[in-house]
């Protein structure tokens, strides 16, 4: 081949094209959502101001919605771990008939509407088995139902990030310890669990966050009752309904920030792959 036959590569005087026309059109389209995200929370906080943030803190309904929630999200994310964990276990560690099947249940609460879930769980506590359970402990309209409410939806992204969690570690450590001597459960405590720590934190922290956010199950199922089963979304509503938009927001501010400290938690500790397709 002679050198005037070489590919302009190869002479060095390949120049590569030009992005920028096509990074700016990608950045233009992102940054359209990112904006709109921080418009919101901007406009938030240039309504109010922190007097009415001080305000809020100070109303007696306010600090109960606000206790209640701690509780009732600390509970919830508790719940959902335990529930969690072996179930994101059997899921990726065993085959068995169905499992499509349950895998699909599984994620039901994720994309029903929350209203339907507030409804299905009245109508299930109003009918057998739930009906017993109601005759000797009462669950409709009290902090119960809203713990099983936010349970609903909670466990379940729960359930998807241990599944992931589980699928990403290997085995072969599990046979080894088999093979050695141990029990299912002791290569399960001993050398498994230790190897999720990172998983459990970003499965508890996701199932509070998302708890702290439910609002559509507990209005139906628990009802928006102030002092009994008012939590900080359904205080958001009750002090719109009134027209005290400051209050609205200024609980709004609150919520905001807790569930942007618990996002920040999940992004540094959650280092699976479920997030890092979020990301």
């Amino acid at each position: 081949m002679n050198k005037g036959d070489l590919p302009e590569r190869e002479k060095g005087k390949f120049r590569p094209k030009r992005n920028w026309p096509f990074l700016l059109v990608m950045g233009i389209i992102s940054s359209t959502y990112i904006l709109l995200i921080v418009g919101m929370m901007y406009a938030d906080l240039t309504f109010t101001t922190p007097g009415h943030i001080l305000e809020a803190l100070k109303s007696e309904e306010i600090q109960y919605a606000t206790k209640l929630s701690l509780i009732t999200c600390t509970v919830t994310m508790l719940l959902s771990l335990v529930v969690a964990i072996p179930t994101g276990y059997i899921m990726t560690r065993y085959d068995f008939p169905g499992k499509r099947l349950l895998d699909a249940i599984l994620d039901i609460p994720i994309i029903l509407p929350p209203l339907v879930i507030g409804l299905s769980l009245l109508i299930l506590f109003q009918t057998a088995p739930g009906k017993f359970i109601e005759s000797h402990v009462r669950i409709t309209y009290t902090v119960y139902s809203v713990v099983i409410a936010q349970f609903m939806v909670a466990c379940a992204f729960a359930v998807r990030t241990m599944n992931v969690t589980f699928s990403q570690i290997n085995s072969r450590q599990e046979e080894v310890a088999l093979t050695l001597g141990c029990s299912k459960g002791q290569a399960f405590w001993m050398i498994l669990l230790p190897q999720t720590k990172n998983g459990i934190l970003t499965a508890g922290s996701l199932a509070w966050a998302r708890a702290l956010g439910e609002f559509g199950p507990i209005l139906v199922f628990s009802g928006a009752t102030r002092m009994r089963t008012e939590v900080l979304p359904t205080t958001v509503f009750l002090e719109m309904s009134v027209g005290n938009i400051e209050a609205a927001v200024a609980v709004s501010l609150i919520m905001i920030f807790a569930g942007f400290g618990v996002l920040m938690v999940v992004r540094y500790f959650g280092n699976i792959g479920f997030f890092k397709t979020i990301d």
